[in-house]
């Protein structure tokens, strides 16, 4: 096995704990949970309700995605997180299903949770796969490359918000 990628992407909202956005490893992407945080920051407000909540995990989630130089047609895996399992069910699944075409969907696990930070009603992650086509050519090493500047500018960000 390589040695993991650990991916900050720039734009995407903060972690709320002590994290990567994602983790590359042998060609896989492990995509942390989003939550639906309007901003960058881990304390922006979110939005109201399971729709506009769905629709901004999504977003932030194609954000840290497209960051790694992938997209939602290279996710294999999901798993959802509600914390009102009966009442958002169906209005997630909706918004979901928006964002994956019909046979093209990734395998998926939906729980029911008793919290989620910062009083979120829905959390997503997802597994990624990088296609092998790309991992030698020059869009694969171009993805590469953006993926190195990207760890290198998150390194930076870090080390000045700790001397800032």
């Amino acid at each position: 096995m390589n040695k993991p990628i650990h991916h900050m992407i720039p734009g995407a909202p903060d972690p709320v704990a002590p994290f990567s956005h994602a983790v590359e490893a042998d060609g896989w992407v492990f995509v942390t949970g989003q939550m639906p945080f309007t901003g960058t920051a881990s304390n922006s407000p979110y939005p109201r309700g399971i729709t506009a909540q769905t629709h901004q995990v999504m977003k932030n989630l194609t954000r840290v995605l497209e960051g790694c130089g992938l997209g939602l047609q290279h996710v294999v895996a999901a798993r959802i997180f509600l914390t009102h399992f009966k009442a958002d069910y169906e209005k997630m699944n909706q918004v979901y299903a928006g964002y994956f075409p019909p046979g093209k969907r990734p395998a998926r696990t939906c729980v029911g949770v008793t919290g989620l930070a910062r009083g979120a009603r829905v959390e997503i992650d997802f597994i990624a796969r990088r296609p092998a086509t790309a991992q030698g050519t020059k869009r694969g090493k171009k993805n590469a490359a953006r993926a190195r500047a990207t760890r290198q500018l998150s390194r930076r960000a870090v080390r000045d918000a700790r001397h800032a």
